[in-house]
């Protein structure tokens, strides 16, 4: 049997390169994407769902059952955002997502992508690290069949990717040389696809996957 798969924030980089692996991986068969905006996407496994308002997806939760599998990679960065702003489109909006995709699909797999360095306490200096912290928290209480928060640092672009701002743009440049000195905190998005996509197959451990764990996930 092949995943069908639903993915988030594939306009965004981290998005879609999990959605080029779900493409050429072999264990994925269907793929919904459900974007805000047209991802130019065009693939026979591919079809896209355009919805404006994540919060409430009552109006199209009937297109939305029967996957195996959610890929949540939609997210805002904190850059700029004051935490009430950042809040509401983190954990809110995530929550009020989730929430009415589980009651559907209690069978799912829900990977969610957080980060390096989140507080599970949702106590800590940085505000995004609380936030992401009472994200994760909430999202493992859901009665989805499992849920996998996933930490990745700095991550490598998949080659021809569209949407890759900033200084990822230069980490690809200077990925051998960030390799080397500091392994630990550094995945390509392909190593991140492979490991949503395995962890939907034979699950894992712990509900919380760090850098070191989606290297693991990735090889198996």
């Amino acid at each position: 049997m092949k995943l069908n798969v639903i993915i988030t924030g594939a306009t965004g980089m981290v998005g879609e390169g999990v959605l080029q692996e779900c493409i050429k991986n072999e264990q994925v068969g269907k793929i919904l994407l459900v974007n805000r905006k047209p991802s130019g996407v065009s693939d026979p496994k591919v079809t896209e769902l355009l919805h404006r308002d994540f919060n409430d997806i009552s109006s199209v939760i009937d297109k939305l059952t029967g996957y195996d599998a959610c890929y949540f990679c939609a997210g805002v960065s904190s850059i700029g955002l004051k935490e009430e702003a950042y809040y509401a489109l983190t954990y809110t909006l995530t929550l009020n997502f989730a929430k009415q995709l589980a009651a559907a699909n209690p069978g799912m797999t829900f990977c969610y992508v957080s980060g390096a360095g989140t507080y599970s306490t949702e106590k800590g200096r940085l505000m995004w690290a609380r936030v992401k912290g009472k994200t994760e928290n909430a999202l493992v209480k859901l009665p989805f069949k499992a849920v996998y928060n996933f930490r990745p640092a700095f991550m490598k672009p998949t080659k021809g990717a569209k949407n890759v701002k900033g200084g990822y743009t230069l980490l690809a440049a200077i990925y051998p040389i960030v390799k080397l000195l500091a392994p630990r905190y550094v995945l390509t998005l392909e190593q991140v696809g492979k490991a949503m996509i395995n962890v939907s197959v034979s699950g894992y451990h712990s509900t919380t996957v760090e850098v070191k764990d989606i290297a693991v996930l990735a090889t198996r």
